[in-house]
């Protein structure tokens, strides 16, 4: 893991320093809130609907023990005992008090985090691979990159200020598993035919009021080149980018109506760049990478005979492998996903105790290293095949076990109507009905992958538009409806999901639900999951039993 710099500690200890000032005054009333608001934002404080929040960053979702003990404390300290992870790897505290703010600052300085960044119109936190450097198949760690890019884009003085937010992905993977096509820009770092490494920059993704799958602006960008060409690209649209319509601000708009005339535009810009001057230095580079060189991994035979008694001993155990382990670059490990989806509870919300149980484990099994998940979950990236059985145990006391990764009940939501002002619908108790009612693990694995997500307003913070299943929140009169969307997908076969129809009742939404899985059941290929089947029968089809009356069923 990156550790933080002489540079990172001091800004980042000013910043909380100057806050805790500004939160002063605003408490004497020195501040109006019109006048806190833009500096309660830069340092990722909101005002939702029953209080503040406050949403801390984690840069590629990479956390060490320190820091998630650093976490429960504060839950438990300042808040009602919980954290809620987001989609953006990172987490938010839904109940913090103004005054307390800036001490939760200070601790977070402690342990190197902070908010900075984590709202206003600037480049937001970088995002990445969960399984960056434990996956097999990689061209490089995207955390380095991600890291050289949370370095560049810190309090950037030209870009501190865009006409929206902005949001960066990196991958090094065929697979993705950071959901770069639906980022303002996504980076995939590839070996082109000479085998040099090198970027393929997708622009213009994005979901809300108006989803797009992000463009190609350029097929093979030399690696030493990122930082140049990403300057190129937020120039533009600092210059072009709608400041008269947040509707229409973000950079998907700019792109999504002329991509040739963008593209020619970025690569103008670049080529007159002083791109010796604005690439990072090798010196830089490579002092960076110093700080992933892999964990010092033991010699391991890859079949572990500890694993297979004990799969062979414990169903559930066997059942949890099977669904949240992967497999490794390295002989003898495993990736382990840690589900913050149990039945019947919140997604993304982990408990301060529960925060304290992932430390130890990540610190005894797994090289002190967690990682958050742009699916509201947990992986501990490096654990001996051998120690697999140990670890489950320890999960399974901190009721954190659930066996449910991919699967329809690992059900993405944002806080929807019970949290959010901006929200028209609650999302959570939609999710916790869904969940319940496919609770039977049995049926759960029958029906394999299926990613349902929802959002509780247009914003789509529950990245609705790329579910296998979307469930939108909208306001009927007064009233919460849902709207259902089709065929969606946030991974490297990215799309939009279609619109069904008519919006359902909450009282109605399971049965539809329900619906839609028989119906795949019973009309699927062998093999086959809930999108191929989707997208090989067509929409038509799944319409007709979604609304079919409800009393003839």
């Amino acid at each position: 893991m990156y550790r933080y710099d002489q540079y990172d500690e001091t800004l980042v200890k000013e910043r909380a320093a100057e806050f805790r000032g500004q939160v002063a005054r605003r408490l004497s009333g020195d501040l109006s809130e019109e006048e806190f608001k833009p500096l309660r934002l830069m340092n990722g404080l909101y005002l939702q609907l029953h209080a503040y929040m406050l949403r801390i960053a984690i840069p590629y979702g990479s956390l060490s023990s320190a820091q998630l003990r650093r976490l429960a404390h504060i839950a438990r300290k300042y808040d009602k005992g919980y954290g809620h992870f987001t989609t953006r790897q990172n987490i938010q505290f839904n109940w913090p008090a103004l005054i307390d703010v800036p001490d939760i600052l200070d601790d977070l300085a402690e342990v190197s985090m902070h908010a900075i960044q984590t709202s206003g119109n600037c480049i937001r936190n970088i995002t990445s691979d969960p399984y960056a450097g434990a996956a097999a198949g990689e061209v490089d760690d995207p955390r380095i990159w991600s890291e050289v890019i949370r370095q560049w884009s810190s309090l950037h003085p030209e870009f501190s200020f865009l006409p929206r937010k902005f949001k960066i992905a990196v991958t090094a993977s065929e697979e993705d598993r950071a959901a770069i096509k639906v980022h303002d820009i996504g980076l995939k770092l590839y070996r082109n035919e000479k085998g040099d490494r090198g970027f393929e920059v997708l622009v213009g993704g994005g979901l809300g009021r108006t989803p797009y799958i992000a463009e190609t602006v350029r097929k093979f960008l030399p690696e030493k080149h990122l930082l140049s060409y990403l300057e190129a690209i937020l120039r533009v649209y600092n210059q072009h980018g709608r400041r008269d319509n947040k509707y229409k601000a973000r950079i998907k708009i700019l792109v999504a109506a002329d991509v040739e005339d963008f593209r020619r535009q970025v690569d103008e810009e670049w080529l007159k760049s002083d791109r010796e001057r604005l690439d990072a230095p090798l010196s830089e580079l490579l002092r960076i990478r110093r700080h992933f060189a892999p964990p010092r991994f033991e010699t391991l035979d890859d079949e572990s005979a500890a694993l297979a008694a004990a799969r062979g001993e414990y169903g559930e155990f066997d059942r949890w492998v099977a669904t949240n382990a992967r497999p490794h670059r390295q002989a003898g490990y495993a990736i382990v996903n840690i589900s913050l989806k149990p039945i019947g509870k919140p997604p993304g919300d982990i408990a301060a105790d529960q925060m304290e149980a992932v430390a130890e484990l990540c610190e005894r099994y797994s090289f002190d290293e967690a990682r958050a998940t742009h699916e509201q979950n947990l992986v501990l990236p490096h654990v001996k095949k051998d120690d697999l059985f140990a670890v489950w145990r320890g999960l399974d006391d901190a009721g954190l076990a659930t066996a449910n990764i991919g699967l329809i009940s690992d059900i993405i939501a944002c806080p929807g109507l019970d949290y959010c002002d901006l929200a028209n619908a609650r999302s959570i108790p939609v999710a916790q009905k869904i969940a319940e009612r496919f609770a039977d693990p049995d049926e759960a694995a029958d029906i394999g992958e299926l990613k349902i997500k929802i959002s509780g307003c247009i914003n789509a913070c529950g990245h609705h538009h790329a579910g296998h299943i979307g469930i939108l929140g909208v306001d009927k009169k007064g009233d919460e409806f849902y709207q259902i969307t089709l065929g969606g997908s946030g991974a490297d076969d990215a799309s939009i999901g279609a619109i069904t129809g008519r919006g359902f009742a909450s009282g109605e939404v399971v049965g539809a639900i329900s619906r839609l899985v028989e119906f795949y059941k019973e009309n699927r290929k062998t093999g086959e999951r809930f999108l191929d089947a989707y997208r090989r029968l067509g929409p038509d089809p799944f319409k007709e039993v979604l609304y079919v009356d409800a009393s003839t069923v």
